[in-house]
C-alpha cells in the first residue's frame, strides 16, 4: 500500500486488534439509580450508616462492600507471557484478559492493576496499600527471582489469600495431569524419575508441589545445566538461594549437564523453560512409557509431533494439541473457594486439594492417553475446586470464623462448596 503514489497507511487493525478496543472489560452498578430514594441509600445519606457499621465492624466490609468477591490482579510487566519484561503498560492486556477469566469462570470480579514500578519494597508497599478493597491478591507476571520474595512477604503481612498464578497455577494443573497419567503408567510417584527443564518462578513450584506429594527422584535444570550441590555456583555462593533449596533437596547422585543429558533413565520430563530444548530422539534415553510435559508458550521443549514416537503420554501448554496444561483450570477455581469461606491464605494443602479435584474430573472410563486434564470450558472444574478448596479450608481452619454469614449470594456463581 505505501509503494502506490499518493497511498498512506495510517494504521492497520483485525479482528484480534478490534476485540481490545478501549479495552475488554468494563464497570457495571448492580442496582439501579433512578429515583431520589435509589441515589440516597447508594450514596448520601443513606451509604453513611454503611460506612459506620464497617467502621464498628472492619468484618462487614466482605457483606457490604465488593471485598467479598473482589481480587486484584497485579504485575509489574517484566516476565509477560513468553514476551519478557514489556512494562507495565503492554502487560495491561494480559491483565485485561486474566481478569475475564475470573469472571467468565467462577463470577470473580477482578481488577487490573499494573505497577510502574520493578522495586519489591515498592511494590509490596503498594500491594498492601490497595488491599482493603480486596478479597484476594492474584500477582502475575513478575519475574524470578523477585516474585518469590514478594510473594512471601505479602503472604505474611496481609489477612487474605496471596496466589502468584505463574508459580501455583501451574503447579496446581502439571500435579493434576500427573495424577492422571500415572494412574494410566501404573506407577507410583515416589517411584519414577523426574527432570524439570527451568527453575525459575513456575519449575520451583512444580518441584515444590511434587515433593509436598511424595516425588523422590527430581533433577532440576537451568541454563547452565543440572542444579546439584557440588556445582560451581553452589559451592561458591553465587547460587540463588532458591535454586540452593532446590539443589539441596534434589539430584542426591549430583547428575550433570543440560536436561538432554541427564534425561537417561527418567520417567518425566517437565517442560518450564524454553523452546526446542530437547529434540524428540533425546526421549529415547527415557524408561518405557516417558511422560513428557512440554509447557513452554507458544514452542514447547519439545514438539508434539518429534515426541510422538518416544512418549506415551504427552501434553503441552498449548489449546492446539490434547492434553494442554493451562491455568484457568486452576486459578478461578480456587479463588472462588477461598473467597466463598473468606481463607485467610491459600495453603499446599488446598492446592494439593484443588489439583485431584481437577483430575477427578476426567473419570475412569474417559482416561487415556490423549485425554488426562479436562478442557478448560468443562463447567464443572470451577464448581469441583472451589469446593474442595473451601472444604480443606474449613477443615485446616484457613477459613474465617462467621465465613458463612451473608454470604449466600455467591449461590448465583453456580459454585458455593456443598455444607
Amino acid at each position: 500500500m505505501d509503494a502506490i503514489p499518493g497511498a498512506h497507511v495510517l494504521d492497520a487493525t483485525d479482528r484480534t486488534f478490534l476485540l481490545h478496543v478501549g479495552g475488554k472489560i468494563e464497570l457495571r452498578n448492580k442496582s439501579p439509580i433512578k429515583t431520589r430514594d435509589d441515589l440516597s441509600m447508594a450514596y448520601t445519606p443513606g451509604v453513611a450508616r454503611i460506612c459506620l457499621a464497617i467502621h464498628e465492624d472492619p468484618d462487614k466490609a466482605f457483606q457490604y462492600t465488593i471485598k467479598r468477591n473482589t481480587v486484584a490482579v497485579v504485575s509489574d510487566g517484566t516476565a509477560v507471557l513468553g514476551l519478557g519484561d514489556i512494562g507495565p503498560r503492554a502487560a495491561m492486556p494480559v491483565m485485561e484478559g486474566k481478569a475475564m477469566l475470573f469472571k467468565e469462570f467462577a463470577g470473580i470480579d477482578a481488577f487490573p492493576i499494573c505497577l510502574d514500578t520493578r522495586d519489591p519494597d515498592e511494590i509490596v508497599e503498594a500491594v498492601e496499600a490497595i488491599a482493603p478493597t480486596f478479597g484476594g491478591i492474584n500477582l502475575e507476571d513478575i519475574s524470578a527471582p523477585r516474585c518469590f520474595e514478594i510473594e512471601e512477604r505479602l503472604k505474611a503481612d496481609l489477612d487474605i489469600p496471596v496466589f502468584h498464578d505463574d508459580q501455583h497455577g501451574t503447579a496446581v494443573v502439571v500435579m493434576a495431569a500427573l495424577f492422571n497419567a500415572l494412574t494410566l503408567t501404573g506407577q507410583r510417584l515416589e517411584d519414577i524419575r523426574i527432570v524439570i527443564s527451568g527453575v525459575g518462578a513456575a519449575g520451583i513450584a512444580v518441584a515444590r508441589i511434587l515433593l509436598e506429594a511424595g516425588a523422590r527422584h527430581i533433577i532440576g535444570c537451568d541454563s547452565r545445566g543440572a542444579l546439584h550441590v557440588d556445582r560451581d555456583d553452589y559451592l561458591d555462593g553465587t547460587m540463588h538461594a532458591v535454586k540452593r533449596w532446590l539443589a539441596s533437596v534434589t539430584n542426591e547422585e549430583r547428575r550433570s549437564g543440560p536436561a538432554a543429558d541427564v534425561l537417561e533413565g527418567a520417567d518425566l520430563f517437565i517442560g518450564v523453560s524454553g523452546a526446542h530444548v530437547v529434540d524428540g530422539p533425546a526421549l529415547q534415553r527415557m524408561n518405557p512409557d516417558p511422560i513428557v510435559f512440554a509447557m513452554a508458550n507458544p514452542n514447547p521443549e519439545v514438539l508434539p509431533e518429534e515426541a510422538a514416537p518416544y512418549a506415551r503420554i504427552m501434553a503441552t501448554g498449548r489449546s492446539d494439541y490434547p492434553n494442554q496444561i493451562n491455568n484457568v483450570l486452576c486459578f478461578p477455581g480456587i479463588f472462588r473457594g477461598a473467597l466463598d469461606v473468606r481463607a485467610t491464605a491459600i495453603t499446599e494443602q488446598m492446592k494439593m486439594a484443588a489439583a485431584r479435584a481437577i483430575a477427578e474430573i476426567v473419570s475412569p472410563d474417559e482416561l487415556r492417553e490423549d485425554y488426562i486434564t479436562p478442557s478448560v470450558f468443562n463447567r464443572e472444574v470451577v464448581g469441583a475446586v472451589a469446593s474442595a478448596v473451601a472444604t480443606e479450608a474449613r477443615e485446616s481452619g484457613t477459613a474465617s470464623a462467621g465465613a458463612e454469614v451473608g454470604f449466600a449470594q455467591t449461590e448465583e456463581f453456580g459454585v458455593l462448596p456443598s455444607r
